[in-house]
């Protein structure tokens, strides 16, 4: 019988999928905020593609893919996180940390791009320049950044990140919701 992460006490898997979820729903809410200001969000789920839409950009099974998705970045890391590629002499390099979180971006802007493009509509850039660089650079980079970052915090500095990006996430649902504002 497998056990769970949380039974194994892996809290560092945990913590990544907690900081890439939590800055989604930020980046969420700010999609919806868009749309209340200028009419239109940067992008939308339709209806015809979907169980149930939370907001105007995320539906019940995006949302369930992003809960996942700083999991399986972070578990894609090598065992020893303090790898650096394209070291020279043990010095310099990338850090393993920033290349799989670049890696996680890019697969997911392309599965995005595919996704925008389905004759069902499944997700919709509503404007013509957001595309695959500004979702790649923009939202996907931010995202895996924090579930490959955020588990190796010092302790103090990750228990301010999560409680502080889940306490911003709900005061703005709570006070937006009620003002229709999303």
């Amino acid at each position: 019988m497998e056990r769970s992460e949380i039974n194994k006490r892996n809290y560092e898997v945990i913590y990544a999928g907690l900081a890439l979820y939590g800055v989604h729903w930020l980046y969420e809410i700010c999609n919806a905020i868009i749309g209340h200001v200028f009419g239109y969000p940067l992008w939308s789920v339709s209806n015809e593609s979907t169980t149930f839409i939370l907001l105007i950009g995320v539906c019940w099974e995006l949302s369930m893919m992003f809960s996942l998705a700083g999991i399986i970045s972070f578990k894609m890391l090598p065992q020893d996180r303090s790898t650096r590629f394209f070291s020279k002499n043990g010095k310099g390099g990338i850090s393993c940390k920033l290349v799989g979180a670049l890696e996680m971006a890019l697969l997911f802007a392309l599965f995005e791009s595919f996704l925008a493009g389905t004759s069902n509509h499944s997700f919709i850039w509503v404007y013509k320049w957001w595309g695959v660089l500004p979702v790649f650079v923009t939202t996907y980079i931010p995202f895996f950044l924090a579930a490959n970052y955020v588990p190796d915090m010092k302790p103090k500095n990750r228990k301010a990140f999560l409680i502080g990006i889940w306490a911003l996430d709900a005061l703005l649902l709570i006070t937006l919701i009620p003002l229709g504002i999303i």
